[in-house]
């Protein structure tokens, strides 16, 4: 078995990047029906946080998912050491820092990088995406916290074509839901299933299962 390892990250900080991890994890574990690990790389441990409140709520032995932690070059061997008995490895890492996150990018299958739906936002993700394409690893941009109601401006719409990087049409909406759910372990699709919040991770999910296979 070699599981795809995906490699959530971005260098600014702000993006959702480990509220996307936990979702994609859980999310991809329920419908794939594969085993799935998290693997924490960033310091601040917010994934190791997230996980250690999961297993109050569930017990040690219920929670759904594998947790590990590694940094620096100790995450390719972690990595690829989960995907040898898992279906899927998410990948945390930290932000501003290619130490870091540079094995982690390395790994992986392909990189999945959170933006916030604004010109800005997108233009700062170069760095991220150029350490992609270094390592060779394709990336794709997930927009995430899009405000409700909102669609992208003609602005946002025009910096993405210009840009040619690759934008997946699901997008995740800025609700609090999202934080909500972090600080009890869960993720939306858990606790609110028909909940728009979950929808959205739902087709998120079967975009990306179809285009990561």
């Amino acid at each position: 078995m070699s599981g795809r390892i995906l490699t959530v990250a971005q260098q600014k900080g702000g993006s959702g990047k480990t509220t996307l991890a936990v979702h994609l994890a859980v999310a991809l574990a329920k419908s794939s029906g594969e085993p799935v690990a998290v693997l924490d790389v960033d310091p601040q441990g917010s994934l190791g946080t997230w996980f250690e409140a999961r297993e109050d709520r569930l017990g040690e032995d219920n929670t759904g998912l594998e947790f590990r932690t590694a940094s620096g070059w100790g995450a390719r061997r972690e990595a690829r050491s989960l995907a040898r008995s898992h279906g899927y490895v998410v990948v945390d890492t930290p932000p501003k820092t290619d130490v870091d996150a540079k094995p982690a990018i390395d790994v992986a299958d392909f990189v999945i990088v959170p933006v916030q739906p604004t010109p800005v936002d997108l233009w700062a993700t170069s760095q991220t995406l150029e350490m992609a394409s270094r390592e060779d690893t394709p990336a794709l941009l997930v927009l995430n916290r899009v405000p409700p109601r909102a669609s992208l401006t003609g602005e946002m719409a025009a910096a993405i074509a210009q840009s040619d990087y690759d934008v997946l049409a699901a997008r995740l909406g800025n609700r609090t839901v999202f934080a909500a759910v972090m600080g009890q372990g869960a993720a939306v699709t858990e606790t609110a299933p028909g909940s728009k919040a979950a929808k959205e991770v739902d087709i998120l999910i079967e975009e990306l299962i179809g285009r990561i296979g």
